[in-house]
């Protein structure tokens, strides 16, 4: 798969999704499963336009949101649903473009589109004047076909990155796997830490909390882990308060059934339930008693 920067040009004739697809949701796989489906119908190539910074960050950087997913995650995402190029756009780059200029410039120009994929909330142009009607019109004008998909929703309204994010850092993790499609992952380089995990029984592979990214509540989570190994696991998120430390987050794994060096490899975590808050507890024997209970509560929810 091709990912084209802002000087690309893609050579073929092209359909495209555009979006910024912050998690790649439910709702986002419906809009690029209907790209799919209409570039097989007429022989031409599926991509997908994207944008990195999020929009907000770039427009009302007080109000940016954390992201559900980095930029090279959604790529690998999007490439896992089978678009042949993704193209990153920087909103500071065509943020002045009116709807016509950005067809014309953008889609038309660079994209080579014949059919455009969207969600029908789509906006688009120089204070988001374009909607989909703008875009049927313009479509008509310059040569390619609009699809305007509907949003997905459940009995709790549309599935969103908002909405999603929300679950995510109230800790509500198998809700907001649901919405994904898929649990949500937090990945890191592991560091060395205090090793008061292994002298508890329960070594753990340490990991910073990346900034930008959105993150679980504190807590006791079961996981699955990927990267440097693929194994289940039971995590603690927070700020470890029985042992008074200085307050900075910490992402804890306890990799089950293994006892290998895992310091300065990438792991990926994903969080698949959430068994109970981060608790301070009066003395190490009663941290242990309930640490033992939280892995077999783990293992039994991955069938361990």
């Amino acid at each position: 798969m091709n990912v084209f920067s802002p000087t690309w040009r893609v050579p073929e004739a092209s359909g495209v999704a555009v979006g910024v697809f912050d998690g790649v949701h439910r709702g986002h796989v419906t809009v690029v499963e209907r790209l799919m489906t209409r570039c097989g119908d007429e022989d031409i190539v599926p991509g997908v336009l994207t944008f990195d910074p999020h929009p907000v960050e770039v427009l009302k950087p007080e109000q940016a949101p954390p992201l559900l997913t980095r930029i090279d995650r959604r790529i690998e995402l999007l490439r896992d649903l089978g678009v042949e190029w993704v193209g990153v756009l920087d909103l500071r780059d065509i943020r002045s473009m009116d709807p016509e200029e950005f067809v014309t410039s953008v889609l038309v120009a660079k994209a080579n589109v014949r059919m455009v994929s969207v969600g029908t909330d789509f906006r688009f142009g120089r204070d988001r004047a374009g909607d989909v009607g703008t875009l049927e019109e313009l479509g008509r004008r310059h040569g390619f076909q609009v699809a305007a998909v509907e949003l997905v929703a459940d009995q709790e309204g549309v599935i969103s990155s908002t909405r999603i994010r929300q679950l995510v850092m109230a800790g509500q993790v198998a809700e907001a796997a649901e919405l994904l499609g898929r649990p949500h992952r937090v990945s890191g380089v592991v560091v060395r830490g205090d090793a008061r995990g292994r002298t508890l029984g329960y070594p753990t592979a340490n990991l910073p909390l990346p900034a930008g990214l959105a993150i679980p509540a504190d807590g006791i989570y079961a996981v699955r882990v990927g990267g440097a190994i693929e194994a289940d696991g039971v995590a603690s998120l927070g700020v470890r308060p029985t042992f008074g430390t200085s307050g900075m987050r910490l992402l804890e794994v306890h990799v089950f059934d293994f006892s290998g060096d895992l310091y300065g490899k990438t792991l990926d975590v994903d969080f698949i339930e959430r068994l109970r808050g981060e608790e301070r507890f009066d003395s190490v024997e009663a941290l242990v008693d309930q640490m033992d209970k939280d892995a077999l509560a783990a293992r039994q929810i991955l069938g361990d």
